[in-house]
């Protein structure tokens, strides 16, 4: 949820969105400066990476309004946020979305006499959901929610995902999805206080849901702006899947959140005793995850973040610190998974649409990268606390995600 008190009101009229505010690389003029000595260390393959240049990916954010616009089914998905991506061996794209809209659109003028296609107020939502893209196309919605929630006043978000080996060395394969589990609660916490990551197991080529296995349970951590949910991004390298994750950092005194960072051995990413944390000086397995980017204050993330590998060196997107974390975005690098991370970089504002919206949710998807280019989700939500669910429904766009291709390069 967004780190802005307003933000955070809005959201819990809404009921959706994952909902931790990270604004996307846009702007008339996107470039990311590094800050004064902040210099790669000498030797190696590692060096500092910033943004050299970006245009709008207009044929993925238009195949996704295609899509959700198609009026053919009344169960599929018309929108969502929590945007993640995976590729399956028979070439097919998975996308998993966390808080989506189902139901059925309807072409403009909406009730309002406006020109935006709409939804009725009354269109489900459920917590979670996936839509199978083939050749570049949008096909299918899975049953949704593809992951039920766990217990009375529970819900899972999905977030990263890999295919792997069901066990190492195996010739079979399978996706496993993390999750984030999280459970209603008063305010500050009305988005849900953070409880547990875990990792679902979907078959192949089917998909279907085989096992749901909790690896880091949080609840008994007192303080909920100390919990921490892994799986917000994922890199693999070298036979591990990194795994990064974050607290929330609610509280008053710590306006930024941290990131923490797990890995895990090829093919048991379901397995809890293969997970290793970062624990300050090495990794371990159980130890208690230390933080490896954030000081609370000038330097930090939020919840979800996006982390890719380029040339060598790791580049972490996130929303910037304090109250611009809304409109601005700040990027780091590192050398390795856990770090040092060098940064924060020159922070910028995205352009968005007319009205009370913010950008949130930066997603690198490598299975769409390639040639030196960098894909980037965001997502888009309303923010004015009186008409965020209205204004949903009213214009359908306002709810789907949105596309940016990157190019990275030293900084000049």
């Amino acid at each position: 949820m967004p780190d802005d008190a307003s933000a955070a009101r809005a959201r819990q009229r809404t009921g959706t969105g994952i909902g931790l505010l990270l604004v996307l690389v846009l702007g008339a003029a996107l470039l990311i400066a590094l800050p004064d000595g902040e210099e790669a260390p000498p030797g190696g393959a590692c060096r500092a990476r910033t943004v050299r240049s970006w245009q709008a990916d207009e044929r993925l954010t238009a195949e996704f309004a295609r899509y959700g616009d198609d009026a053919g089914r009344t169960d599929d998905w018309t929108g969502g946020d929590g945007t993640h991506s995976v590729r399956l061996p028979d070439g097919r794209v998975l996308w998993l979305f966390s808080d989506t809209y189902l139901g059925r659109v309807y072409g403009p003028p909406n009730p309002h006499g406006e020109s935006y296609t709409w939804r009725d107020s009354a269109a489900p939502l459920v917590r979670n959901s996936a839509v199978l893209m083939r050749d570049g196309r949008l096909e299918s919605t899975l049953p949704a929610p593809l992951f039920a929630d766990p217990a009375p006043h529970q819900w899972r978000w999905p977030v990263a995902a890999r295919v792997e080996p069901r066990s190492p060395g195996a010739d079979e394969q399978v996706v496993r999805v993390l999750l984030w589990v999280r459970t209603a609660g008063p305010a500050p916490w009305i988005y849900g206080v953070p409880t547990a990551t875990e990792v679902a197991t979907l078959s192949l080529p089917h998909l279907r849901l085989e096992s749901v296995v909790r690896v880091l349970d949080q609840q008994l951590v007192p303080d909920p702006s100390r919990r921490v949910l892994f799986g917000t991004t994922l890199v693999e390298e070298d036979g591990w899947s990194y795994v990064y994750g974050g607290d929330d950092g609610r509280a008053a005194s710590r306006p930024a959140s941290h990131a923490y960072a797990a890995r895990v051995p090829e093919g048991r990413l379901a397995d809890p005793a293969a997970w290793q944390f970062w624990d300050g000086s090495g990794w371990a397995a159980g130890a208690r995850p230390r933080p490896v980017l954030g000081d609370g204050r000038r330097r930090g993330v939020g919840s979800a973040f996006t982390v890719v590998r380029d040339q060598g060196t790791y580049v972490l997107f996130t929303m910037a610190t304090g109250t611009k974390g809304l409109t601005t975005v700040a990027a780091y690098w590192a050398c390795s998974p856990e770090g040092p991370w060098h940064g924060p970089a020159k922070e910028f504002s995205p352009a968005l649409p007319p009205g009370q919206v913010a950008a949130y949710n930066p997603q690198a998807h490598p299975v769409l990268s390639g040639a030196g280019r960098l894909v980037l989700s965001y997502d888009v939500n309303w923010l004015e606390t009186t008409s965020a669910a209205d204004r949903l429904s009213r214009n359908v766009s306002l709810y789907r995600p949105r596309f940016v291709t990157l190019r990275l390069a030293p900084p000049r």
